[in-house]
């Protein structure tokens, strides 16, 4: 019997799905690429946005049609945020929470015994820890994503997440040592953290993200320790400080802003003001001077004036971000958010949300320019069929170059030129 997976959303999401592909191996099952010969079909959806619900639906009756007598599972987020939902959609032979994964071969099993459907979906509780069973490598990928925490306090006026994905929760430091282990020995030599809202790891304890940093970072074949995307009110100068003494943690960190205006900031109940915003961007580039600094940005939040995001355009200009993505805030169903007043129409979100994809093409591409003349060092993701390589230094930096190499090597380049969105380099001799 063949399982298919289609993964939508986060790293997060696609931890788990991983997951789940070494959960049908170790019953003895197979995995497939091609939707052909698919006999289980599996949705890891995302609810992020009401378009992500819509994308998740549409490829259940995709497989549905695509394969009459399949078996679809559809799991992840949209069944744990909304369950009524998704017992509607009855193209779906079982439908599983987040929080219900590693049910899947049983809830398989059990449909192919008296194809009676199944929902099997339950809330998060508040105290309840953090289930995983790990894995042992990330298939097609050269780096491995480790989750470490799972959920989120911050109940941001716009987002079902908290909704979606329960409490701060948190994988000790002796199982994160335990998987890297089992990733370093499968030949993985860069671990990128995710979590939901990763900063937040180590909450209310004595230990923080740092420690998280170096509990993989001790272990001599893991050459790089990566971070995904973070909050910024959990950073603090402590925090940065002890991150900075961590000789394999790549200088690139992702922080999510949302808005450079206070008043669109609190609306949306973030923890922080664009001041403090600034300060935690001077701070890390003091303690890291080569470091890139990457955001998302939404635009069209409820109650935004153009004075607003004008605020938004010009302190996303003083920042200088290497990279900015940008998003139309969408309303969501569920948020307090969706109940404000003074919601934007569609044109207006599109046309802010292209006048800030302009300014942060250009800083990028000026960033990307002045990279000219470095010695980077990268790691090979992917090799073309005319030996062309590909891969990201440890400042993020995306860099094509030819030359004697494989996939999964670390070598040092010398940048030459920058073209689409990358740079161009040669190997140093």
């Amino acid at each position: 019997m063949y399982f298919y997976f289609h993964t939508l959303g986060c790293k997060v999401n696609q931890y788990e799905s991983q997951e789940m592909r070494e959960l049908v191996r170790k019953n003895g099952y197979d995995i497939t690429e091609d939707e052909s010969k698919a006999d289980v079909f599996v949705i890891n959806s995302c609810t992020v946005t009401s378009e992500s619900d819509r994308k998740s639906r549409q490829q259940v009756r995709h497989y549905r049609k695509l394969n009459p007598d399949a078996v679809i599972v559809l799991t992840g987020c949209l069944p744990q945020s909304f369950p009524d939902m998704t017992e509607k959609l009855t193209e779906a032979d079982i439908v599983l929470g987040n929080k219900s994964n590693r049910l899947l071969i049983k809830s398989v099993d059990e449909f192919m015994k008296n194809g009676n459907r199944l929902i099997l979906t339950s809330e998060h509780e508040e105290n309840e820890p953090l289930v995983s069973s790990g894995i042992s490598c990330f298939d097609d990928r050269t780096r491995a994503d480790l989750k470490i925490e799972d959920g989120c306090d911050r109940h941001c006026t716009y987002c079902i997440i908290p909704k979606a994905r329960g409490h701060v929760r948190f994988k000790s430091l002796e199982d994160i040592k335990a998987e890297v282990a089992c990733l370093a020995r499968n030949g993985y030599r860069e671990i990128v953290l995710v979590g939901i809202n990763l900063s937040a790891y180590g909450k209310e304890t004595d230990y923080d993200l740092a420690d998280a940093v170096f509990a993989v970072a001790e272990n001599p074949d893991i050459l790089r320790v990566r971070l995904s995307s973070l909050e910024p009110d959990h950073i603090t100068d402590e925090l940065i400080s002890k991150l900075k003494s961590c000789k394999k943690l790549c200088p690139h960190f992702h922080i999510s802003l949302q808005s450079g205006c206070d008043k669109i900031l609190k609306l949306m109940n973030r923890h922080y003001t664009a001041s403090e915003y600034q300060l935690l961007c001077e701070s890390l580039r003091k303690h890291f001077p080569d470091c890139t600094i990457t955001t998302d940005i939404m635009v069209g939040f409820a109650q935004e004036t153009e004075e607003d995001f004008t605020e938004t355009l010009k302190f996303a200009e003083k920042i200088g971000f290497e990279k900015i993505h940008v998003f139309p805030y969408s309303r969501r169903a569920g948020t307090p958010a969706d109940k404000m007043d003074g919601h934007l129409e569609k044109k207006t979100k599109s046309e802010r949300a292209h006048r800030l994809s302009l300014l942060g093409d250009k800083i990028r591409s000026d960033y990307l320019m002045n990279q000219k003349g470095k010695v980077l060092n990268i790691l090979v993701e992917s090799k073309s069929k005319d030996s062309f390589l590909f891969g990201y230094s440890e400042n993020y930096t995306p860099v094509f170059f030819s030359g004697k190499a494989e996939v999964g090597d670390i070598v040092k380049v010398k940048i030459k030129d920058m073209k689409d969105s990358a740079c161009i380099a040669e190997i140093c001799k």
